[in-house]
């Protein structure tokens, strides 16, 4: 058996391995330039009293600030001053979980025929039933909220008047009309378009029959679009109905007095140990009333102005005493 030779590193600093049939090879050691060697200039940060402590009370003088103002703001808002929002929320129901955020077809829901044939495996096991393809496919779809809530105004005389509840506007444009579109949008008739699919396992009733305006109906039916976008923590809420202000400015949206909510119960939540809520509420410029942003900059700026008041004492009684100004020793 005849062994290697080894030859002359060449300029790139390789070394060529002579084997028995003569052929050259090249070993696997890097090019032996600056970086691929690791050579290349670097900066490591020092941390310094002069830098860490500026840091800290510049990031407290400005959160706090802003968290008080955001924590003020959200709560003045009312629910008799301009539009009110309604909004249903549900508790320990986790629409973050990875199997279920995966399972949903977009092409499918922006109007792809071939989507609506095969939906993809990602829906799976709600993409078929009784050989069927399930329209829309996938598990956010078909655990979809169904309940039916309804509000009235008690009037003192006795009289039940019901509080007008407009259903568009409640889902974000963008997804309205570029990302769920019905299948042959040119063709009104969406019972021949949806013709050999079926509803999903846990629905009342077909996709193309969830409202009776066509412009509301199907894939771009927007209490299916807003349920659509999942939440990010298991206790959440999302928009159910905009109550549209009075013509009138001195008056307000919803007058003071006793209201009666009718809910026509469609959605379980036993099953999960979770809890069902209806909310209303007014919007501000950051939204909807929230507290935690405001609470979480008030916090943060605290903790930070905290560690930097600590930081100053270390400093002054041993930094001086070391004679040095590396707060890092």
């Amino acid at each position: 058996m005849m062994a290697s030779s080894y030859n002359a590193k060449d300029e790139d600093g390789h070394i060529t391995v002579s084997g028995p049939g003569g052929g050259a090879l090249r070993s696997k050691k890097p090019e032996n330039t600056a970086f691929k060697q690791q050579r290349l200039p670097a900066w490591q940060p020092i941390l310094t009293a002069g830098t860490v402590l500026p840091a800290f009370f510049i990031i407290g003088l400005i959160f706090i600030p802003i968290g008080i103002g955001l924590y003020v703001t959200s709560n003045n808002i009312k629910e008799f001053e301009s539009n009110v929002f309604m909004y249903y929320g549900l508790s320990n129901f986790y629409q973050n979980h990875r199997r279920y955020v995966k399972s949903r077809d977009d092409s499918q829901l922006n109007g792809d025929i071939e989507s609506l044939k095969k939906p993809s495996k990602e829906c799976e096991p709600y993409a078929r039933h009784d050989n069927k393809p399930i329209a829309p496919c996938g598990a956010i779809a078909n655990s979809m909220f169904n309940d039916t809530l309804e509000l009235f105004y008690n009037d003192p005389n006795g009289t039940k008047i019901q509080i007008p509840l407009t259903a568009t506007g409640i889902a974000w444009w963008t997804d309205k009309h570029v990302k769920f579109k019905n299948p042959g949008v040119n063709n009104p008739n969406l019972t021949a378009v949806f013709q050999g699919t079926t509803k999903p396992v846990n629905w009342r009733r077909p996709v193309y029959e969830l409202d009776s305006d066509a412009s509301n109906n199907g894939f771009i039916n927007e209490d299916f679009i807003v349920w659509m976008r999942t939440a990010a923590l298991p206790t959440f809420r999302k928009l159910y109905r905009i109550i549209n202000k009075t013509n009138n400015n001195m008056v307000p949206t919803l007058p003071r007095g006793n209201y009666t909510l009718e809910v026509v119960y469609n959605y379980p939540v036993r099953s999960f140990e979770g809890r069902k809520r209806m909310i209303l509420s007014t919007i501000s410029w950051m939204g909807g009333k929230n507290p935690f942003l405001g609470i979480a900059y008030i916090t943060v700026g605290s903790v930070c102005f905290f560690l930097g008041v600590v930081l100053l004492i270390i400093h002054h009684k041993c930094g001086n005493r070391n004679n040095s100004a590396d707060i890092s020793n």
